[in-house]
């Protein structure tokens, strides 16, 4: 085993020890895993746990568990979690506070401490959405303290894709499915004549420190030439993609478009695209009380623009209709969350797609956007001409 590679190859009983290393340095270890009928996110044990010879069928309102007969491990889409279920978890307490007989009052932080998280099969997309929640959440005058410190300890293992979805966009979001930077450990799988083996990559001294404990061999020219195939194939295969103009534009001139009246006859506001979707961050608080009134606890959960009450001010909602509510989550997904945090807020991961009960494709919405916009355009200036 050669000290400190950058590069190497795993094969089964690798991936076992890379499992087993991780959890031996006290790590949570999250992996894809298949419950449900589904591949969720969830704490592993073993690589055994893994979705060997499991992939997925997805559509816009669909999502099917498939069997395969390669026993790949890491060939399916984006389940219907995301690492934000762990990074910023849906409840969490902030304090709890006591009222002692003589009525003074002791309150408490939650000081239960953060698990050390080893994240192992992080796709691409996802690497980029953890990069936009740091800035959202762990940036800024007044970072999400939990979320720091669960971001600060976490061990990130990203797996490359070679396996788009139906509904997978992240290229035309200027993403790929190649992983670049962001991890601490890069994995690509690859099955052919050869066997099946994963190249490994280290992106930090901590990933080089964990790759020296594992059984591997050197890198060779054929599994990487495979490996880059294999990525440079599924770029080419994305389901999905963005219309190729300036979105922030495209929203930014939308804003009374026929199309939301469209969409909004078909969106129920469940809020299912806020919460699968890897950078949504929106929270709220809510007290709650025991029945004696002398114990109290404060929580933070998800909410969702998509809420009539997200909007509540004195006098009630500033977004009433189905139609604000979906405009301002697009406009502000892909548009001004430049403004605010500097790039987009969309990684083309498809999540909103598949799991939207009634099938509303994000990217066929701003593809009509677009058509109308630009049929406006030409009306005027043909009136110009006509002037």
């Amino acid at each position: 085993m050669t000290k400190n590679p950058a590069a190497g190859v795993l094969d089964r009983n690798g991936l076992s020890a890379l499992v087993e290393v991780l959890i031996a340095r006290g790590r949570t270890v999250i992996g894809p895993t298949v419950r449900d009928g589904a591949i969720v996110l969830a704490e592993i044990t073993s690589a055994d746990d893994l979705p060997f010879g499991w992939g997925t069928q997805v559509e816009a309102g669909r999502y099917r568990l498939v069997p395969r007969t390669d026993g790949a491990v890491f060939a399916h889409t984006a389940g219907p979690q995301s690492w934000k279920t762990f990074l910023h978890p849906p409840r969490e307490r902030l304090w709890s506070a006591e009222r002692a007989q003589d009525g003074t009052l002791a309150v408490t932080g939650d000081d239960s401490g953060q698990p050390s998280y080893a994240f192992l099969g992080v796709r691409p997309c996802d690497l980029r959405a953890i990069t936009i929640q740091d800035r959202v959440l762990a940036g800024g005058r007044y970072p999400d303290q939990g979320y720091r410190e669960r971001r600060t300890g976490a061990f990130l293992v990203a797996a490359e894709c070679t396996e788009p979805g139906a509904t997978c966009f992240c290229v035309s979001m200027g993403g790929g499915p190649a992983a670049d930077s962001g991890f601490d450990l890069a994995l690509t799988e690859v099955l052919d004549g050869a066997g099946h083996r994963f190249l490994v990559r280290s992106g930090s001294e901590a990933g080089q420190e964990i790759l020296a404990d594992l059984p591997h061999r050197p890198a060779d020219a054929a599994t990487r030439d495979a490996a880059r195939v294999a990525v440079d194939e599924a770029r080419d295969r994305m389901g999905r993609a963005m219309p190729p103009v300036d979105l922030r534009t495209l929203m930014g001139e939308s804003l009374e478009a026929d199309r939301w009246d469209d969409v909004a006859a078909r969106c129920l506001t469940c809020g299912n695209c806020t919460m699968v979707c890897p950078t949504c961050f929106c929270t709220t608080t809510e007290e709650v009380t025991d029945l004696t009134g002398d114990h109290a606890e404060r929580w933070q959960r998800w909410d969702s623009c998509f809420d009539v009450d997200f909007s509540h001010l004195h006098g009630g909602p500033v977004r009433a209709s189905s139609r604000s509510r979906y405009r301002q989550w697009l406009t502000h997904k892909l548009s001004t969350w430049y403004e605010q945090f500097g790039s987009s807020g969309c990684v083309g991961c498809g999540r909103c797609v598949t799991w939207c009960p009634v099938g509303i494709d994000i990217t066929e919405e701003a593809r009509a956007l677009h058509d109308e916009r630009a049929g406006r355009l030409r009306h005027e200036q043909r009136k110009e001409t006509e002037q």
